[in-house]
């Protein structure tokens, strides 16, 4: 198969080019900036913005299927930067797709297009899209996913993956933010009872785009929907933060706050940070409070029926692959 992977820069985009790579199809990537490993892996590397449709439309074609990993994530930030992105990215793709004749699309999605600010416990994809965002990267990937699956039909099947809190050696999101908050003494635990949340180790989220690659087609089971994708065993959130500390070598969290003063907080920072223009991320926004004070685990069972999906990266065991990383040093 060709397929082209959008955003191969990031953790879980490199992580599918090299899978897809590893059993044999051809490989085309596109991204922002240059990364000579994928290329010396095998791939065709190719550098550009998805907000930009001519050089998109070019990376489409002769393509077979594209997984659109390619996205602006983030808890701060103007808006006008993650719509581009995420939702004229999508756009974009799209109809590069419908142009080049590229029969299959997978996209990255997020569980946060459902979040409501309260606990989901055990939620499945019946969960309806939230009336209101507390931050533009939910809000954006929402519209895009929406954009996704109405697209779909006999000449572009699509489904959307909505993988919870991916992690792991090469993560350039979730890991290096908890550990530098860390280490600025900004990350606090919240009291009251403990929440348990879904994680993903970034093996088992790759491994999920490409049976979803594979199963879709017109008319197949998991055309035109969304799925959850999780390592299918939540914990308490602060156990998933102090074993990733515990990997970085850094003492577990003692220092604590309610839940109620670090929303208060959030919308205090989001008010001056915007007041001021300050482009750096607030030391907490009320979007990162609602997160930190719900529970959030997801029901996966569409995505093992549909998908074949079988999470098989333990969570122990992605902490000791983490340590193992941090501590060499790599």
């Amino acid at each position: 198969m060709k397929v082209l992977v959008t955003g191969a820069g990031g953790s879980l985009g490199g992580a599918v080019a090299r899978r897809l790579l590893a059993r044999g199809d051809s490989v085309r990537t596109f991204q922002r900036g240059d990364y000579p490993a994928l290329r010396a892996a095998g791939a065709q590397t190719l550098r550009g913005d998805v907000a930009e449709y001519a050089p998109l439309e070019d990376a489409c074609r002769g393509m077979d299927a594209v997984v659109h990993c390619a996205a602006k994530a983030g808890i701060w930030g103007a808006e006008d930067a993650y719509r581009r992105a995420n939702v004229a990215g999508t756009r974009n793709l799209l109809a590069a797709c419908r142009i080049a004749g590229v029969r299959r699309l997978v996209f990255t999605s997020s569980p946060s297009v459902v979040f409501n600010g309260r606990d989901m416990e055990g939620a499945d994809e019946s969960v309806p899209y939230p009336a209101h965002y507390d931050a533009p990267y939910p809000r954006t990937k929402a519209e895009a996913e929406k954009l996704v699956l109405a697209a779909n039909g006999p000449a572009l099947s699509t489904v959307a993956l909505r993988p919870h809190l991916v992690w792991g050696p090469d993560d350039t999101q979730l890991v290096p933010r908890i550990i530098a908050r860390a280490r600025a003494g900004r990350l606090r635990r919240f009291t009251g009872p403990p929440k348990k949340v879904d994680t993903t180790y970034i093996e088992d989220a790759a491994a999920a785009h490409l049976l979803a690659l594979d199963r879709l087609a017109p008319g197949a089971p998991c055309a035109g929907k969304p799925y959850f994708i999780t390592s299918g065993d939540p914990r308490p959130v602060w156990e998933i933060i102090d074993g990733i500390l515990q990997a970085a070598g850094l003492p577990p969290l003692k220092r604590t706050i309610s839940p109620l003063l670090a929303a208060a907080a959030g919308g205090a920072f989001e008010v001056l940070y915007s007041f001021f223009g300050i482009a750096a991320e607030p030391p907490m926004t009320r979007f990162l409070a609602h997160e930190l004070a719900t529970a959030h685990w997801f029901d996966i069972s569409a995505a093992r029926r549909d998908l074949g999906y079988a999470p098989s990266i333990s969570i122990e065991e992605g902490f000791r692959r983490l340590r193992e990383r941090l501590q060499s040093g790599r």
